[in-house]
């Protein structure tokens, strides 16, 4: 029943959210702010790990292809295929869930705590509008992200197999326009959408509704990146089916 609550109150808290919205001239200093926290600040470690994912995901395959029968062209066209379906998309997600997930649930809960947001609400400011609209929109941002992790990683998976000796260049690139599917990029943006709905709004509920002192505010910030992931991979498996199914 614990369980039925939270969910009730979590898309109650989404309703409210777009209720008695913050002047623009506010509203806007607030989006920008969030866009610099959220999206430019993550930009660094999601290079980082797609470039190497990428390039994990080419040696992993060449070492792998054992037959000579087998082009080696297959290299580039796995590459493409698992950045663009999964890593880039999901693994990405999962890591920003960790990151700005954290930064999202740790930065309101503090204010419950030190009860800014209840001064807000004395103040006639609908809190969660103020607090929580500014992430969703800055988050809306978040497939510009996944389009550069799907390039660095594919850019990766280049390095890794060219320099490596895996491959030569001209069979890779074959390799990545093998049989493309436009729509398997759109499908990934649409997880990438849904995604970052997720990311913004269960770390922000987690924050929001959270009871006690510091110590609480490392519980919840640990519980919102649980349940921000189990979400995701949920969410992953469903739009899957329903997408490509």
């Amino acid at each position: 029943m614990n369980y039925l609550a939270s969910i009730g109150s979590y898309f109650i808290m989404i309703m409210e959210v777009f209720k008695k919205p913050t002047k623009w001239s506010v509203m806007k200093t607030l989006i920008l702010k969030e866009i610099d926290e959220l999206v430019y600040n993550s930009m660094g470690i999601i290079i980082f790990i797609s470039f190497f994912i990428g390039g994990v995901v080419s040696i992993q395959t060449a070492l792998n292809i054992t037959n000579p029968l087998i082009p080696r062209n297959l290299i580039g066209f796995a590459t493409r295929q698992s950045v663009i379906l999964e890593f880039a998309p999901t693994f990405t997600s999962i890591i920003m869930a960790g990151k700005v997930g954290s930064y999202i649930t740790s930065s309101i809960g503090t204010m419950r705590v030190t009860e800014q947001i209840d001064a807000l609400e004395i103040m006639g400011v609908n809190s969660l509008n103020y607090l929580v609209f500014p992430k969703i929109i800055a988050m809306l941002l978040y497939p510009f992200v996944i389009a550069i992790a799907m390039y660095v990683g594919i850019f990766g998976g280049w390095t890794a197999g060219v320099f490596g000796g895996f491959s030569s260049s001209a069979d890779f690139v074959e390799g990545l326009q093998l049989d493309f599917i436009p729509f398997h990029v759109t499908y990934s943006f649409i997880k990438a959408m849904v995604f970052a709905l997720i990311i913004a709004t269960i770390p922000s509920f987690h924050g929001y509704y959270m009871k006690g002192g510091a110590l609480e505010v490392g519980k919840a910030s640990t519980t919102s990146f649980v349940w921000t992931s189990v979400v995701i991979i949920i969410v992953n498996y469903v739009l899957t089916q329903l997408l490509l199914g």
